[in-house]
């Protein structure tokens, strides 16, 4: 089963990351100032998760990647690079199967 693990960082910000049930990161915040505003990004990435139109993807000479971007436009989530567009769009996949359900717990960075 997916989960948001939740955790403050070496700069004392708050993050969290989406691991699929095989514990592969599959989705990583930026950082936040607040427990709560981190809390807030994984329920808009709950929330955002199913729309097609919230995943930005890129190519570059490095591989493929994506970022999850909230109504306003915010990016909320980014994925690692990959080596192939193929296995990106799977990646995308996998935000969108596992996200909505995912529980959130505290973990040490």
């Amino acid at each position: 089963m997916a989960t948001f693990e939740l955790y403050k960082d070496k700069a004392g910000e708050f993050r969290f990351r989406l691991k699929a049930g095989n514990g592969e990161v599959i989705l990583a915040s930026e950082g936040y100032k607040a427990k709560d505003s981190a809390l807030n990004g994984v329920e808009s990435v709950k929330k955002n998760a199913a729309d097609d139109a919230r995943y930005e993807c890129k190519t570059t000479a490095a591989g493929s990647s994506f970022n999850l971007l909230a109504a306003n436009g915010q990016v909320i989530g980014s994925s690692q690079v990959y080596a192939t567009e193929q296995s990106r769009d799977a990646g995308i996949d996998s935000v969108k199967r596992n996200a909505p359900g995912a529980d959130v717990k505290e973990v040490a960075a």
